[in-house]
């Protein structure tokens, strides 16, 4: 879809970061948004006023996508606005900050919690769409937000390296099984410079992090916000024949993949 006005977006866990930017950007081509949050309220009225600056018409709605119900909730509030469904992008996540060879430093109910949300979430929200995209003339557009982590095995977690892999397998078994009426492709960032990774490195891990990726990828840089917005825009107003791709938005970073360990 070249033109994306008065088409309409939903944006899960778009109170912040990636999903915030991801929220201004379609609104500021014209798309209608529902912005979803599932605990940050006062995170989404910004999204909310940044998108109204910007012209685009929107509508806030809690929900957590690891719940079926609130998934389908999110997909009747969108058409009862609106009346269609556009454009899905999954970009609601979740980790636990754990060293990999801390093996005691996860347990089952820190796996079924972060799939819950990174795997299991995006598809009960792609279950949910289906069947108002299989309804437009030309299909619709799906998004999934996965990571580097989930094709290098280096993230914050096992757990969540884990979960972003399964996001991008589940990418190529829903673009298989879902075209011709709907798109389904993923982008895979890196280390994205923002509050939630400052947040779960901490300061001083954080600008070690940061400064060991920029100085280690080809074009001397890391992913923002803004620039993984931009990679999921292409995706949707780009080549209308692509479908079960990855996308990779790390500044090369993964060309020259290795771990930084805490010392």
């Amino acid at each position: 879809m070249k033109n994306l006005q008065d088409r309409v977006a939903i944006v899960t866990g778009s109170s912040s970061g990636v999903g915030a930017a991801t929220a201004e950007l379609l609104a500021s081509e014209g798309c209608r948004v529902l912005i979803n949050y599932n605990s940050n309220e006062a995170g989404a009225q910004k999204t909310a006023a940044a998108c109204a600056a910007v012209g685009g018409e929107n509508i806030i709605v809690k929900g957590n996508v690891a719940e079926d119900a609130d998934c389908r909730a999110m997909a009747e509030a969108a058409l009862s606005q609106w009346g269609r469904i556009d454009i899905l992008v999954n970009n609601a996540g979740t980790t636990k900050f754990v060293e990999h060879s801390d093996l005691d430093g996860l347990d089952a109910a820190d796996f079924q919690r972060i799939y819950g949300v990174n795997v299991i979430g995006a598809f009960q929200m792609i279950r949910a769409v289906a069947p108002a995209m299989k309804k437009l003339e030309g299909g619709g557009a799906v998004v999934n937000v996965a990571s580097t982590a989930g094709v290098t095995g280096i993230g914050s977690s096992v757990a969540y390296a884990a979960s972003k892999g399964a996001m991008v397998t589940m990418t190529l078994s829903l673009a298989r099984a879902l075209g011709p009426s709907m798109r389904i492709n993923a982008v895979c960032p890196g280390f994205i410079a923002g509050d939630w990774l400052l947040e779960g490195l901490g300061e001083e891990q954080y600008k070690k992090v940061m400064d060991f990726n920029i100085s280690n990828a080809p074009l001397g840089a890391t992913a923002t916000p803004e620039s993984v917005a931009d990679g999921i825009l292409s995706f949707i107003t780009g080549s209308q024949i692509v479908t079960g791709e990855t996308m990779m938005l790390d500044g090369g970073r993964h060309l020259t993949m290795a771990p930084l360990t805490r010392r």
